[in-house]
């Protein structure tokens, strides 16, 4: 019996001193993870407040950094969450930014074995910050939700970055000259309040502007189409200051404006123009519609100008809807002088002779009048002796009389009446059939042309 147990004890102890070792080896692993996991952060916490109290001790947040040796330079970043939207009649646009400054700073350097700090918004109010404002901001909202969105981080070679998101409505000035073709360059300045160039010094990196995606932005009216930064010193009573600036290119969509100001132009010019196919008898169907068409053209001149500023100056869309007004209002004219002088002809009598009647059968030719050019004016015109002659027969053996043109009685002396203009007005909305038309046309062409290429 002694013999069976000494034997199943030297068969047994291999295996559990084996386990035991694993267990052991398993026990210290999960111990030396523990040490790790707990202990260190401990530590560290204690050399970061450590580092603080020491930073803080003797540490005056009223003076800037190298006071009376040399300037701070500051290194400015910005990103660009957003644009939008822009305001034309207030003429300002929104931004939202996430704004960025380093710069260094010799009393917050430490020693330790970490490299940064990166700490809340408590310490901001504990240590010198730069006393940026943006020049051109109407008005200005820092986040706070769900915690200020502020970032405070020191290396420790004096480092220190601190970061804000802002949403700032600054001014843009427009210059609506080539409205709704227009394009401007919004910019957002910045600078220091209180300290001049001989202490602050603002710097731009290499990349300091980023944007973000841009279809999220609002810009609605308008395509973004770059941007640049520039720097220069402001000379003012109180010194002089470094400003920077950052421009955001801009450039306006005519689609809205092609829809509700310039189509609509278009086809009321058109419409007028049905009024020269309908006969001259129809004296209300041409009256209503030419007073509608003038009704309809000053309310659309109404429409344009409820979007914009009131300026002094007159935009590429006020000098479209004007020419636009003038055409309809002068084809409703053409109707009333028209009218006006069939209405009030009279036939021609002479004081020698009564004038015959034509003969039957024979062709009657269209009334005229004569226009004033070069200061000749005959009317009512002299009939010729023979008046079997119509206005368009030869006066001239071997010669014919053109056909605006009225050779009456220098015909007979071989000389040609300059200045007498023959128009029919029977033939006037002949006239106007093609006269309309064609200066309508020739002005677009004029009119895109010299706003969108020139």
């Amino acid at each position: 019996m002694p013999r069976t147990v000494l034997l199943l004890c030297l068969a047994l102890g291999p295996v559990l001193r084996a386990r035991c070792e694993s267990t052991e080896e398993y026990d210290y692993d999960y111990l030396s993870i523990n040490k790790t996991w707990v202990l260190t952060p401990k530590a560290q916490e204690t050399d970061a407040t450590q580092i603080l109290n020491s930073l803080l001790k003797n540490y005056d947040n009223k003076l800037r950094p190298d006071i009376g040796i040399k300037p701070t330079f500051i290194d400015v970043d910005i990103y660009v969450n957003s644009i939008g939207p822009v305001s034309v009649i207030q003429m300002e646009y929104t931004i939202d930014i996430f704004f960025a400054q380093t710069w260094y700073d010799r009393r917050l350097r430490f020693n330790s074995t970490l490299k940064a700090l990166t700490l809340n918004t408590n310490m901001v109010s504990r240590i010198w910050i730069p006393d940026t404002f943006f020049r051109n901001s109407k008005r200005a909202d820092s986040h706070w939700i769900t915690t200020p969105n502020q970032l405070l981080r020191i290396w420790n070679d004096g480092k220190v970055l601190y970061t804000l998101r802002l949403t700032i409505e600054a001014e843009c000035l427009l210059q609506l000259q080539n409205f709704p073709m227009d394009t401007h360059s919004c910019p957002l300045v910045f600078s220091s309040y209180g300290y001049p160039r001989e202490e602050i010094v603002y710097r731009w990196r290499r990349y300091s502007i980023e944007v973000s995606d841009q279809r999220t932005w609002r810009l609605y009216q308008f395509d973004f189409t770059g941007l640049r930064n520039t720097s220069e010193v402001l000379r003012t009573g109180a010194g002089e200051y470094m400003v920077m600036t950052v421009s955001f290119d801009l450039s306006r969509r005519m689609g809205y404006f092609a829809i509700q100001t310039y189509i609509p132009c278009i086809l009321t010019v058109v419409l007028s123009w049905v009024s020269f196919w309908i006969k001259r008898d129809s004296t209300p169907a041409r009256t209503s519609l030419g007073i509608t068409t003038v009704l309809t053209m000053t309310t659309l001149s109404t429409i344009s100008r409820k979007h914009l500023p009131r300026v002094s100056y007159i935009t590429a869309m006020d000098l479209f809807v004007s020419v636009c007004f003038i055409f309809v209002f002068a084809a409703l004219m053409e109707y009333a002088t028209l009218n006006y002088l069939v209405g009030n002809k009279k036939p021609l009598e002479h004081s020698h002779r009564k004038a015959r009647l034509p003969p039957a059968g024979a062709q009657v030719m269209p009334t005229f009048t004569a226009i004033n050019i070069n200061h000749i004016m005959h009317w009512p015109p002299e009939m010729e002796e023979d008046e079997d002659d119509e206005p368009g027969s030869p006066c001239l053996e071997g010669k014919e009389c053109e056909r605006f043109f009225c050779c009456i009685e220098d015909c007979q002396t071989g000389m040609w009446r300059e200045g007498r203009v023959r128009i029919h007005i029977s033939r006037l909305d002949s006239y106007s059939r093609v006269f309309f038309p064609t200066a309508f046309l020739l002005f677009n062409i004029v009119y895109w042309i010299a706003y969108l290429y020139l």
